[in-house]
């Protein structure tokens, strides 16, 4: 990810005849800096004490909007590198969609490598699909790296019934779960365990990320309408791209 090294000065115009907090005008002016792409994922910004000086506010006004975009996970502090601008997090919904299309609609740029598309069977994967499929089925064995905006997000492991057929292009470029559709899948039902653990080496490095890395697991099996398998999806997320949501009723 290409940086600037210097500290960035942010153009920032306060009123303070307005009934609107100074501490939140520069938070304002801070966000629209990174929405407007002055401020780029990576970019320092200058210290609170640059900032106040330049600025005219207490040291404790810039803390606070600085600490407001903090809690947004706009920006992070980092031990002798001062606060730098962060790419914002995917967040999902606890509910069966393909990350492609999260993506997509989120107004992110998706993009796919595909690592790997080979062939192999529930018993060689360490599948234990009961009685819903033979351990020597033929699958679709796909591992795809998932990026969002340049960046590499998550390392997408699938095993897919041979019945379907996939293309290497569509693979890279489409939804999986918008390919099984047009050939007939019905998606029903899918029970899903998520976790966390860190990444190897080899992950890592498709990650583009130091060790120790800690990502977000997920296992999810899915299945049709008439309860035969569509796909069994072994996934690996950065945790600090990735989170998901869920809804709790009491």
């Amino acid at each position: 990810m290409a940086t600037r090294s210097d500290a960035v000065q942010v153009d920032v115009r306060l009123d303070r005849t307005s009934p609107v907090p100074l501490y939140h005008q520069l938070s304002q002016a801070i966000e629209a800096a990174i929405d407007n792409g002055a401020l780029r994922p990576g970019d320092r910004l200058e210290n609170e004490l640059s900032l106040t000086e330049r600025l005219g506010l207490a040291r404790p006004t810039a803390r606070q909007a600085i600490q407001e975009l903090v809690r947004k996970g706009l920006l992070v502090r980092r031990r002798g590198l001062g606060t730098q601008v962060v790419r914002p997090a995917i967040h999902r919904d606890a509910r069966l969609t393909s990350l492609y299309s999260d993506l997509a609609s989120g107004g992110r740029e998706p993009d796919t490598r595909l690592l790997t598309h080979d062939t192999t069977t529930p018993s060689a994967a360490g599948i234990d699909l009961g009685d819903v499929m033979a351990p020597d089925t033929p699958l679709h064995l796909l591992r795809r790296l998932r990026w969002a905006d340049g960046e590499p997000l998550a390392i997408m492991t699938n095993y897919v019934p041979a019945r379907f057929e996939l293309d290497d292009a569509a693979l890279a470029g489409r939804s999986l779960y918008d390919l099984l559709r047009e050939q007939g899948a019905q998606i029903a039902i899918a029970h899903q365990t998520i976790g966390a653990r860190l990444a190897d080496a080899e992950e890592a490095g498709l990650l583009e990320q130091p060790r120790p890395l800690a990502c977000v697991t997920a296992e999810l099996i899915v299945y049709d309408d008439a309860g035969a398998l569509v796909e069994v999806g072994r996934h690996l997320y950065r945790a600090d791209r990735y989170t998901v949501q869920t809804s709790l009723v009491v």
